[in-house]
């Protein structure tokens, strides 16, 4: 199976979290950004802070490797007017993607009606500028029963607000990489989690991410009907080289 093009290279640490410098953590994101080019991986996702860099640099190699972004990341609790700003400064520099981290916390304490409102508005405007959105559901934050009853709203109000044409470009995503969860619990994709998504995603595709470390789980997912797949280790799911740690 050609898995390349289902792959977004991920390199979401910032240098504090790393232990890194500025500059080595931008000759992170670049070495990341040289392997997407050469293994034709479909997406680098990365800071919203290296976009333009990163945008301007894959324009200048002629690549079609796309940039994403994270927005809101990664607890999800910044308000509606921060994600919406960070969204379009992500869009005037350059990312073609936009994974947005809802507020799954808001969503818990069932205030449906401030996750719908960031829904619809933070997909608008993504879709108003032609690019992809994605909505990070936090799945290790999450019961099976939340997972499907989040994933299932999301598909719903997709319904209600767009259009049958954008659905392919409105993704419910599993996970950050970065919840801390207890006892040595998985806090990415996991098989389990991924099915209850696909089983009440509709029509929106689903994108793994975190936890997906073997050429074999990558088949796996992509068989079971996920769309993308992000991981920090996209040169292992080729069979080349070995898994990191975390996301």
């Amino acid at each position: 199976m050609k898995i390349n093009s289902y792959l977004d290279s991920t390199y979401l640490k910032t240098p504090a979290q790393a232990g890194l410098t500025e500059e080595q953590t931008l000759a992170k994101v670049r070495e990341l950004t040289d392997e997407a080019i050469a293994y034709h991986f479909k997406e680098v996702m990365i800071r919203p802070n290296y976009v333009k860099l990163i945008k301007d640099y894959l324009l200048s190699k002629k690549s079609d490797v796309l940039v994403g972004t994270v927005i809101g990341f990664h607890e999800g609790t910044y308000s509606l007017d921060e994600k919406l700003a960070e969204a379009h400064q992500a869009v005037l520099d350059g990312a073609d993607e936009l994974d947005y981290v809802i507020n799954y916390s808001a969503y818990k304490a069932n205030n449906l009606d401030l996750v719908k409102n960031e829904f619809v508005e933070g997909t608008k405007l993504g879709l108003d500028f032609g690019k992809t959105v994605k909505w990070i559901i936090e799945i290790a934050a999450l019961s099976d029963a939340q997972i499907a009853d989040l994933t299932a709203h999301l598909w719903k109000w997709a319904q209600e607000n767009f259009e049958e044409k954008d659905f392919s470009k409105i993704f419910v995503k599993s996970s950050t990489g970065f919840y801390e969860t207890e006892g040595g619990k998985p806090n990415g994709a996991t098989f389990e989690g991924v099915k209850i998504m696909l089983d009440h995603a509709g029509k929106l595709p689903v994108k793994a991410a975190g936890g997906v470390k073997t050429p074999t789980d990558a088949e796996k997912m992509i068989t079971m009907g996920v769309q993308r797949i992000g991981t920090s280790s996209a040169k292992a799911l080729l069979g080349q080289g070995d898994s990191e740690l975390g996301y």
